[in-house]
């Protein structure tokens, strides 16, 4: 019997019982279009870290305040003193590699327009860290050189407190008010949207540091961090170290000593972003493959009860002529036939849910060829693991035996 003959017969069994190997493959189904769906969000969700990491440039280095400890407690990132003004001009001066650098103050503050006010993050920044951050500006222009120089009360604005602020119009050229000193507006940011935290990078107002050191913190201010964008030939981890290196002199700290700043760099901070949400892919799909295992197992328990009504017909055939792996084969094909129609049906299904959830939910999806053909490949396989065992069985009958059964 060739292998087309056989198909033939599998794909009249199957029908024959048509209700019964849908409610069989529906198992299949389910696991397949679970899988789909998930892994497309888990992927899509870590597509969108990346882009989000993404915004903060290219090459970029970020020398922060280390965690203090108090008690024996420690108290977050960025609350260790340390980094200063200081550090930054020599990094800037001292370092080979480096292209561009921003020391950056943070003020708590609130800002008002009229009888409008918000609660803005307001940072202190050097004129170069809108090419570090490649942050174009909508309307406008950043404040430059000269504003840094002279501490001139200019700002630019993301998109948050500009619509809280000023609705639909132009907020450049007018005056804000930040903790009771006039700024004049220079520039609107282009939306960013929401950080790898979760908090909403539009929620700004920039304004160069010099200001915001001698006009709202009367000159007693440390820096928050350094930005840092190294040039595009240089090595990355070679700059990282020559810039610890030298906070490590400037700081006297000893062998042993714990530093009291951090230096991270992009693909750093992408590993870690990235990594919650590739390990959250990785265990749904493999709650997806509990729901493949049950429906293999429904596609076994089926094999079985088809083996047992057709222990005639088995007899029969090998009488005449049917080999052993010939029926073998026969029931390998049927068990294969029911669980790639449901593999298929599964894609099917479970790519349309995906774009829906992306559509109406506004979940992050991200549909790729691999998973399909995984998720194919996959249900193929569990039937053949889960129909050998049936077949081999209803290879291994004994003809005498199989025609006097009833």
């Amino acid at each position: 019997m060739t292998l087309l003959d056989a198909g033939r017969i599998a794909v009249r069994e199957l029908a024959r019982n048509a209700l019964r190997s849908a409610l069989t493959a529906l198992g299949i189904i389910i696991g397949v279009a679970t899988f789909i769906v998930l892994v497309c969000l888990g992927r899509g969700a870590t597509a969108r870290v990346q882009a989000q990491v993404a915004n903060l440039g290219k090459n970029v280095l970020l020398v922060e305040r280390a965690s203090a400890s108090r008690r024996g407690v420690r108290l977050g990132l960025g609350t260790a003193s340390g980094l200063t003004f200081e550090d930054a001009a020599a990094i800037a001066s001292e370092i080979r590699g480096v292209e561009a650098l921003s020391p950056e103050v943070y003020i708590e503050s609130q800002a008002t327009y009229g009888n409008r006010n918000w609660s803005p993050k307001v940072y202190g920044e050097g004129a170069e860290y809108f090419s570090i951050r490649r942050w174009p500006l909508e309307e406008g222009e950043p404040f430059s050189e000269s504003d840094v120089r002279d501490a001139r009360q200019v700002a630019v604005l993301g998109q948050t407190p500009a619509r809280e602020m000023f609705g639909d119009d132009s907020p450049v050229g007018e005056m804000v008010r930040v903790n009771n000193v006039l700024f004049r507006v220079v520039g609107l940011l282009s939306p960013k949207g929401y950080s790898v935290r979760g908090s909403d990078e539009d929620n700004v107002v920039f304004i160069p540091f010099s200001s915001a050191v001698r006009r709202l913190a009367r000159g007693q201010m440390a820096l928050h961090r350094i930005n840092v964008q190294a040039a595009g030939g240089a090595s990355l981890e070679d700059v990282r170290g020559a810039i610890a290196s030298l906070i490590r002199q400037r700081h006297r700290i000893q062998p042993g000593q714990e530093d009291d700043f951090v230096v991270r760099s992009q693909e750093e901070i992408e590993a870690i972003a990235t990594g919650t949400s590739r390990t959250m892919t990785l265990l749904l799909g493999a709650i997806a493959g509990v729901s493949l295992v049950v429906g293999g197992i429904g596609i076994m328990n089926i094999m079985l009860v088809s083996v047992s009504e057709r222990t005639r017909e088995i007899g029969i055939r090998m009488p005449v002529g049917a080999r052993p792996r010939e029926i073998l084969r026969q029931f390998l094909l049927e068990s294969l036939a029911l669980s790639s129609a449901g593999g298929l049906l599964g894609v099917a299904f479970g790519t349309c849910a995906a774009a829906l959830l992306a559509r109406a939910a506004g979940w992050p999806t991200r549909i790729s060829a691999d998973s399909l053909v995984i998720a194919c490949a996959v249900s193929g396989a569990v039937g053949l693991f889960f129909g050998f065992y049936p077949a081999r069985k209803a290879s291994r009958l004994d003809p005498i035996e199989a025609l006097r059964y009833e």
